[in-house]
């Protein structure tokens, strides 16, 4: 598919593994199989892993399954997701010198330096201390049972269909056999995922995220980085505004 979408205006590939907004995670042996189409078509590669931390299965990692193309690779991070640091602002960019100081050159001018609190905490985040480790842990696993209970809830939805993340905070279920028929108590219509997120706001008063903020209509996007509480009260508001009419 990639192959495909390959033309000879394409520089650069862009990955995202655990994946925003869908969840899903790039093993070893797939990153290796792309990495054939990116050097066949002599591109660079921008690598996301701001969630590899928090992942249900092994993650691949791209310098591993493709080092001939370190060179033209790119690895961006930060501290944000694995040590809940989002409010910090602190991440990294990775790859070899010219890139990195032409990225340099132009970042510069855009962002100022980072505070030396900031720095700190990344760096206490980031020793490889057991006790930080150990709560990111549990942190995962604790995303792990709420993902189970989100895909449960809307699973049991009638024309929604969501798949089983395998990292990140994400779930991006299908909703394409929600549209344009009655829903709920007031047998609501709705015509697209972002009419459908415009009514679950006004009526369940739930933020969800229409697919077509990333080029994929008829999808949903919902995160479950909160309480399992406020999680099946979500869920719930959610099944009683798109039952079967």
């Amino acid at each position: 598919m990639l192959r495909r979408c390959v033309t000879p205006r394409t520089r650069v590939l862009l990955l995202c593994s655990p994946n925003n907004p869908t969840g899903a995670v790039y093993s070893d042996a797939e990153l290796a199989a792309l990495a054939e189409v990116v050097a066949d078509a002599d591109l660079a590669v921008v690598v996301d892993e701001i969630y590899a931390r928090i992942s249900y299965v092994p993650v691949g990692r791209w310098l591993r399954a493709a080092p001939a193309l370190a060179e033209r690779s790119l690895i961006v991070s930060g501290v944000s997701k694995a040590y809940a640091m989002t409010g910090w602002r602190l991440g990294w960019l990775v790859g070899p010198q010219p890139l990195i100081e032409a990225a340099t050159a132009l970042q510069s001018h855009l962002s100022s330096h980072p505070s030396s609190i900031t720095q700190r905490a990344a760096l206490y985040a980031l020793n490889g201390d057991r006790a930080v480790e150990t709560t990111v842990d549990a942190m995962v696993r604790t995303f792990h049972e709420r993902r189970d209970a989100i895909v449960s809830g809307l699973s049991a939805i009638d024309g929604l269909e969501c798949s089983e993340p395998e990292g990140a905070f994400y779930v991006f279920p299908d909703v394409r056999g929600l549209l344009n028929r009655p829903l709920g108590p007031n047998g609501r219509t709705v015509s697209s995922s972002d009419e459908l997120c415009a009514y679950l706001l006004d009526d369940a008063l739930v933020t969800v995220v229409p697919g077509e903020a990333f080029g994929a209509p008829g999808f949903v996007r919902l995160s479950y980085a909160l309480s399992m509480d406020q999680l099946q009260e979500g869920v719930q508001r959610i099944q009683v505004a798109l039952a079967s009419n």
